[in-house]
């Protein structure tokens, strides 16, 4: 059974190119365009076993969707990798006080996403 990865980005074209790399690597991939579709989709059962954020979208933020994922039931232990243009240490700290798993600047080399999702989802 291979793992699922959701991928929550505002650009298609993030989105097209992550998922293209992780399919590749034999991952499952869901996808969110914002904050609010994302919870909606894990409100209805999706169970990913990582979860990659953007910080800078429409409506809620990356950072402000970790902090809801980290409430629901089920998703306190579930990997948030954050991936954004934000280099900011104030932001780093703001995604790891709201329990990001780890953080990745774009645009980021495919091999430097799939040895950050191996090191996260070992048996992925």
């Amino acid at each position: 059974m291979t793992s699922t990865i959701f991928l929550v980005d505002d650009s298609a074209t993030v989105l097209m190119s992550m998922e293209t790399i992780l399919r590749r690597a034999g991952f499952t991939i869901a996808q969110a365009s914002s904050g609010e579709d994302a919870l909606a989709q894990l409100e209805k059962g999706l169970k990913p076993a990582l979860i990659i954020t953007d910080i800078h979208m429409p409506g809620m933020n990356g950072i402000d969707l970790i902090r809801k994922v980290r409430t629901m039931a089920g998703f306190q232990f579930i990997p948030i990798l954050v991936v954004t243009t934000e280099s900011q240490q104030s932001k780093r700290d703001e995604a790891r006080a709201a329990k990001a798993t780890g953080w990745l600047v774009k645009p980021v080399q495919p091999d430097d996403l799939l040895k950050v999702v191996k090191q996260i989802l070992p048996n992925g």
